[in-house]
């Protein structure tokens, strides 16, 4: 009789054993399975302050990424990973990736590191909507923009962020304010116009930096072509170095409100702080945001003896000396006289 107790308590034992070896493989396969992320696909995680690991895993049970029940999760992250000290953010989860690698990003605080591009040649208005627009930038500090450009510039002198941001990609992560990004696009721009400044070709008609900044967005405008904007500069240059108009498309569009895509005689007749078809030298502001490569451009114009240029339909330009030279090209390229 003793023995048999004997043998059914080893019995007992061993099966108790042998149960607790299989739930623990089981649960550490568990935390070590990818969660369900397709293949070649990611998805955004938000997680919020505070949030507990039990928080965490219903949420990630209601956004489809559970295998199982989500107290499985728990309990296998109790046994084997102990989800502690997680930080809040956006985190990004990827094929193949299982819930002890997620909670070694939160732990690490390894958040997903987003990006936008502001684009060279676009005005600030259409940044100032790209910025708002993001998701995941915080915009409530971007109100008056009047303010706003003082305290980022630290100076009186500008009312408009317009030229004063480097065209460029800037990486951010979730929450971060778009004071934060200006304030970065503002110094990239500085560091660019003063290598631009100290590379300047000598008689040039700028007086400073800001007007080498003035004439980097309208080259930005004319042309998206490098090859040309040593010749764009230097058809602007030869003009106001003879006191010549600049003749300019892009400032008078900048300085027609609610533009409708049609630039019309009435325009150009029209003075405004911007026509340079009206007013002499350079308009009192840049008129978009300019490359580095304008930067370059304005500082260093080709040697050229053009005062003239108009688009010949293919996306570049016909180059003149003369206002004959240009009248005909002029009447082959836009009225298509051939």
């Amino acid at each position: 009789m003793v023995g048999t107790i004997r043998k059914l308590l080893i019995s007992s034992v061993v099966a108790a054993t042998l149960g607790v070896v299989v739930i623990a493989g089981w649960s550490y396969q568990l935390v070590h399975r990818p969660l369900l992320v397709p293949a070649n696909d990611t998805h955004l995680v938000t997680i919020a302050r505070g949030a507990s690991a039990g928080a965490i895993i219903n949420q990630l049970a209601a956004e489809g990424r559970l295998r199982h029940a989500p107290k499985l999760y728990y309990w296998s992250s109790r046994i084997w990973d102990r989800p502690v000290a997680l930080q809040a953010g956006v985190y990004q989860l990827h094929s193949g990736q299982t819930l002890a690698q997620f909670w070694q990003q939160l732990r690490q605080g390894e958040q997903y590191q987003f990006a936008i591009t502001l684009v060279e040649g676009q005005t600030w208005s259409q940044w100032a909507s790209l910025l708002h627009q993001h998701d995941y930038l915080d915009s409530r500090d971007v109100e008056d923009d009047v303010a706003l450009v003082r305290r980022v510039t630290g100076s009186e002198e500008y009312t408009s962020f317009e030229g004063l941001l480097a065209p460029d990609t800037y990486k951010f992560y979730a929450g971060t304010s778009v004071l934060t990004l200006l304030e970065q696009a503002f110094a990239l721009q500085q560091q660019r116009l003063q290598q631009a400044w100290e590379q300047r070709l000598p008689g040039l008609p700028y007086e400073t930096p800001y007007q080498l900044l003035i004439m980097a967005s309208i080259i930005e405008k004319e042309t998206g072509g490098n090859s040309e904007r040593g010749l764009v500069s230097s058809v602007f240059v030869n003009r106001l170095q003879i006191g010549m108009r600049l003749q300019s498309d892009p400032t008078t569009i900048y300085g027609v409100e609610n533009f409708d895509g049609n630039l019309t005689r009435q325009h150009l007749r029209e003075k405004t702080a911007y026509n340079t078809y009206r007013i002499d030298g350079l308009p009192p502001t840049p008129i978009a945001m300019p490359s580095y490569a304008s930067l370059l451009a304005a500082a260093q114009p080709e040697v050229s003896g053009y005062y003239y240029f108009v688009a010949d339909g293919s996306g570049g330009h016909v180059f003149s000396e003369t206002l004959a030279e240009h009248n005909r090209a002029v009447d082959r390229y836009q009225r298509g006289n051939h």
